[in-house]
C-alpha cells in the first residue's frame, strides 16, 4: 500500500467512478423498464415518454464519460507507480556493489527493470478497479433487486460468490504458469542482450550459429509458456461465462414462467416493469464478475514479474529513496587529505574459493603516494576495490577513523576517485564522456583535464576535437586513448583519497611521463593509492608494497623523500 502514496489522487479516482456508474446503472435500468411498462401497458404517448427517455440516454452519456475518466485515471495512476518502481529499482541496482552486478546477466536485470515492472501494468490499470466492483456492486445489485423480487434477490446473492470460487481455483493454474512464462521471457531477454553484445566475439570464435540456435531454443519456450497462459486465461473466462449465463437464464426461467402463472412465490402480481427491471439487471449483475475475470490473468502475470523482481534483486527494495540518488550534502571535507586504516583486512574472489588477501592490516598516512605492486592476479585490483567499497570484504578499514560502511554513498563517492583497469566510456563527445567527473564542470576545465590526462594530443588530431563523437564502450578510441579519457574524468573533481588501478597502462614511456607529471602535480595534498606493473609509476611514490601470498609486504623501494608509510602485520 505503500506506494498508492505516489498516485493517490488517480488511484481513488480510478476505483471510485466505477462504483458511481453502478450506481447510476440501476436508476438507468429502473427508468428503461419504466418507459416501456407505460408504453406497453398503459399506452402512455411518445411525448409522455420523452422526459424518462432522455433521462436513459443521459444516463448512458454519464456513465460513458465516468468510464473514460477512470481509465485515463488508472493509466496516469499506473505510469506514476511504475515510473516510481523503475527508479527505485535502478537506485537499489546503483546501490549495489559493482561484484553483486557482476555476477549477474546484465541483460536479464535490464528486462526486470523495464518488461516485469512493465507487466504490472495490467493490474494496476485493469485488474485493481476490476477487483473492487466485483467486491461490491454484485450484492450491491442483489440488495437493490430485493424490494422488485426476493426470488431473483436471493438467486443472485447465491449464485454471484460461486464465480470467483471457480476463478480461485483455476487461478492457481494461472499464477504457475505465469510464473514460469515471466522466467522465460526474462532469460530469453538477458540471453538476447548478452550476446548481441557479444556479437563480434562470437563470430570471432565461430559461435554465431550455435547462440543463435540457442536463441531460437529460449524463443519457443518462451512461445510454449505464453500459450499455456492464455490457455488458462480462456478456460477462467469460459467458466465465469457459464455460471453467469446460467444465472441469467434462470432470473429469465423465473420471470417468464411467473408471468404464464406456472410459478407463483410472490405476494404480489409481477409487473411488467419489475420484471423488465430484473432481466435487465441480471446480466449485470455478473458483468463485474466476467470484468474480473477477463482481467484476472493480469494479477497472476503481476505477481510473477513480483517475484521475478525479488528473485533477480534479491528480495524487494524498501520504498524509500535510496543512498545512489541522495545528494552529498557538503564537500567540506572532499579536499582534505585522507589516512586509511586497514585492520586484519580478508579477501576473496567472487566465488569465495581461493583467498587473495589474508589477514592483512595497512596504514597510509594522510597525504602519502602508495604503489601496491604484485603479479597479475594477485589481488591488487580487489583490495582497490575494498577501499572504495566495491567489493565484500572481512575484516575493518577507515577512512580518518569513520568505519567504511558509516559513510553517506554520496559523501563517499565525492571523497573518493576511483579509476579501475577497465573504465567505462558511454555513446557520446569526448568532452561529455570527461565531464562525467563533474557535470557542471565548464568547457575550459574540462579542456585543462584533457591536458593535463594526455587527452589532446589524439583528440586535436581528430576532426571535431574533443567534440568528437565515440561509440558506446569508448568505440572509435584505441584502449590508451580511452584510459587516458577515463583518467581526466579524475582531474575535474577534488577528492581527498585517489585509488588508481593501471593508470598508466598501454602508454608509451613520453605519454606515461608526461602523465605521471600532471598525476603526481594533482595529488600534492592529497592520499593516493596506485596499483601498478610499471617500475616508472612505483619510483615516483612514497612507499612501495608488494602483494606475496595473500600478505602485503614491504616492497624493495621507499623514497626516502618523504616519511615512510606504517604498515601493520597481523601474524
Amino acid at each position: 500500500m505503500r506506494l498508492w502514496r505516489h498516485a493517490r489522487a488517480p488511484v481513488v479516482v480510478a476505483i471510485t467512478l466505477p462504483l458511481i456508474s453502478g450506481l447510476l446503472l440501476v436508476g438507468q435500468a429502473y427508468l428503461l423498464a419504466s418507459v416501456l411498462h407505460r408504453a406497453i401497458v398503459e399506452g402512455a404517448s411518445p411525448h409522455a415518454l420523452l422526459t424518462p427517455v432522455l433521462g436513459v440516454a443521459s444516463l448512458f452519456a454519464v456513465r460513458i464519460g465516468l468510464a473514460i475518466v477512470a481509465e485515463r485515471c488508472g493509466i496516469v495512476a499506473a505510469e506514476r507507480i511504475k515510473f516510481f518502481l523503475r527508479s527505485a529499482f535502478h537506485a537499489t541496482l546503483l546501490d549495489h556493489r559493482p561484484d553483486w552486478a557482476a555476477a549477474r546477466s546484465s541483460g536479464a536485470l535490464s528486462s526486470a527493470i523495464i518488461d516485469q515492472i512493465e507487466a504490472l501494468d495490467g493490474f494496476l490499470v485493469r485488474f485493481l478497479p476490476a477487483m473492487v466492483q466485483a467486491a461490491i456492486l454484485p450484492l450491491a445489485f442483489a440488495v437493490m433487486v430485493l424490494p422488485f423480487d426476493w426470488v431473483v434477490g436471493l438467486l443472485f446473492l447465491v449464485t454471484a460468490p460461486m464465480i470467483p470460487l471457480f476463478m480461485a481455483l483455476v487461478g492457481w493454474g494461472a499464477e504457475a504458469a505465469s510464473r514460469a512464462q515471466a522466467e522465460a521471457f526474462t532469460r530469453l531477454s538477458g540471453l538476447f542482450a548478452d550476446r548481441l553484445r557479444a556479437i563480434v566475439t562470437l563470430k570471432l570464435f565461430g559461435r554465431a550459429e550455435s547462440e543463435t540456435r540457442a536463441v531460437m531454443a529460449a524463443s519457443e519456450g518462451l512461445r510454449l509458456r505464453t500459450l499455456a497462459v492464455l490457455k488458462i486465461a480462456f478456460l477462467s473466462s469460459a467458466v465465469l461465462e457459464f455460471f453467469a449465463a446460467l444465472g441469467v437464464a434462470g432470473v429469465a426461467l423465473y420471470v417468464g414462467l411467473t408471468f404464464l402463472g406456472f410459478v407463483d412465490l410472490r405476494f404480489s402480481v409481477l409487473t411488467l416493469q419489475s420484471g423488465l427491471f430484473c432481466l435487465l439487471m441480471a446480466p449485470e449483475v455478473y458483468q463485474p464478475l466476467r470484468l474480473l475475470a477477463a482481467h484476472y490473468h493480469d494479477r497472476a502475470a503481476a505477481k510473477a514479474a513480483v517475484g521475478e523482481l525479488a528473485r533477480q534483486f534479491d528480495g524487494l527494495p524498501e520504498f524509500a529513496v535510496p543512498q545512489a540518488i541522495l545528494q552529498p550534502t557538503s564537500n567540506t571535507h572532499s579536499a582534505a587529505p585522507i589516512t586509511v586504516d586497514m585492520n586484519s583486512i580478508t579477501l576473496r574472489i567472487p566465488d569465495s574459493r581461493r583467498l587473495v588477501i589474508d589477514k592483512t592490516s595497512l596504514l597510509i598516512p594522510a597525504g602519502r603516494h602508495v604503489a601496491l605492486v604484485g603479479e597479475s592476479g594477485i589481488g591488487k585490483s580487489t583490495l582497490l576495490e575494498a577501499v572504495a567499497r566495491m567489493r565484500a570484504f572481512e575484516g575493518r578499514i577507515r577512512l580518518d577513523g569513520q568505519g567504511l560502511a558509516d559513510i553517506a554513498e554520496p559523501e563517499l563517492r565525492t571523497r573518493v576517485a576511483f579509476l579501475g583497469q577497465r573504465p567505462r566510456l558511454f555513446h557520446g563527445t569526448i568532452a561529455e564522456n570527461i565531464r562525467l567527473g563533474c557535470r557542471s564542470a565548464c568547457d575550459a576545465k574540462v579542456h585543462e583535464a584533457a591536458r593535463r590526462a594526455a587527452v589532446l594530443p589524439f583528440a586535436s588530431a581528430l576532426p571535431d576535437r574533443l567534440d568528437t563523437l565515440i561509440g558506446e564502450g569508448g568505440i572509435g578510441l584505441s584502449g590508451g586513448e580511452a584510459h587516458r579519457v577515463a583518467l581526466a574524468r579524475i582531474f575535474l573533481r577534488d577528492p581527498g583519497l585517489i585509488l588508481l588501478d593501471e593508470p598508466t597502462a598501454h602508454l608509451d614511456a613520453e605519454t606515461e611521463s608526461q602523465v605521471l607529471d600532471a598525476l603526481m602535480a594533482f595529488a600534492v595534498g592529497r592520499t593516493m593509492i596506485v596499483a601498478t606493473h610499471s617500475a616508472a609509476v612505483a619510483a615516483r611514490m612514497d612507499g612501495v608494497y608488494r602483494i606475496v601470498g595473500a600478505k602485503v609486504l614491504p616492497g624493495p623501494h621507499v623514497r626516502a623523500a618523504r616519511p615512510p608509510v606504517a604498515l601493520r602485520s597481523v601474524a
